[in-house]
């Protein structure tokens, strides 16, 4: 307990510092023209989850519009494991991710930095409407998944997962294994290799059972893409589903240009894009403001998943 609070506070001090850099260098790309603040394209990896409810491109748009920077984000889509690993080798210089205990790892290496946990909302798992492994009636989303496993044994079920090493495939790794089970191999455990979205269609395609994200789930419903399946499972225990916003320390990114957006990003995202998360996407991702803390120490929870 002593080592991870002075960890913690080790961590403070250093996001501190970090924001001191960049207001000084804020104060230093202030005396330049605008010509020169748009010079480069700011390479981004992001979520597919993020991307694909179309809130990453409103967040960036309102940035601009407030900045009136004009800023050229080129995105990188991809799940949050390949995401960290293009921020790790300076492929991309900002990301945007949701898989707490990888985004540890990645920073007690000391290849990425912070910027801000910046919004949540839930994984849930969905099925089919008829439910024949009968998850409705499981008490939490562990004893779900063994039910899911037994009626697969069966030949009742059937489960796609992303099988991607995104924020997503590692939430439902992890719940594999507080399950106590192992399904790789199995004949009713399919593996999609896609983003949410598409996998969301194949679990629909299929009538089989999937994790995903509530966001993106909620938009192929009101898309109206979505009928054989439904949400079956919450579980706010195991459930919550974070989103954190990084800056890469590698070498390629190192330079005033991307501290100086990265730092006015960052102080966006935690003031004006909050509002515009809860007028425009609550429900599908929630703004942390006013829940803080409690976001922060779910964050800390999840990452001792394994």
């Amino acid at each position: 307990m002593k080592n991870k609070s002075v960890a913690y506070a080790v961590f403070t001090i250093m996001m501190i510092l970090a924001g001191s850099i960049g207001y000084y260098i804020g104060r230093w790309y202030n005396g330049l023209p605008a010509s020169e603040l748009r010079q480069h394209d700011v390479i981004v990896a992001t979520t597919t989850s993020l991307y694909q409810i179309g809130a990453l491109n409103d967040l960036f748009e309102d940035f601009n519009n407030t900045t009136h920077l004009n800023i050229r984000f080129n995105v990188l889509v991809k799940g949050s494991g390949e995401a960290l690993k293009l921020l790790a080798d300076g492929s991309a210089c900002i990301g945007f991710v949701h898989a707490p205990s990888l985004e540890l790892q990645y920073l007690n290496q000391g290849v990425i930095e912070r910027l801000a946990i910046f919004g949540y909302n839930e994984f849930i798992l969905v099925g089919p409407r008829e439910d024949p492994a009968n998850v409705s009636g499981a008490s939490n989303i562990t004893e779900a998944f063994k039910r899911i496993f037994g009626a697969g044994e069966e030949g009742l079920a059937r489960f796609v997962s992303r099988g991607d090493m995104s924020g997503t495939h590692v939430r439902e790794l992890q719940l594999w294994k507080l399950a106590g089970l192992n399904p790789y191999g199995k004949s009713w455990y399919l593996i999609s290799g896609q983003g949410m979205a598409q996998t969301l269609l194949m679990a629909e395609n299929l009538n089989a059972y999937t994790l995903t994200d509530e966001g993106t789930y909620l938009r192929l419903v009101g898309s109206g893409k979505l009928e054989k399946i439904a949400m079956l499972v919450r579980d706010p225990l195991y459930l919550i589903n974070v989103y954190s916003a990084y800056l890469s320390k590698a070498s390629s990114c190192d330079n005033s240009y991307i501290w100086y957006v990265a730092y006015k990003f960052r102080d966006y995202l935690v003031g004006k894009g909050q509002e515009l998360l809860a007028s425009k996407y609550r429900g599908m991702i929630n703004p942390v403001k006013g829940n803080e803390t409690l976001i922060s120490q779910a964050w800390g929870k999840l990452t001792t998943l394994g």
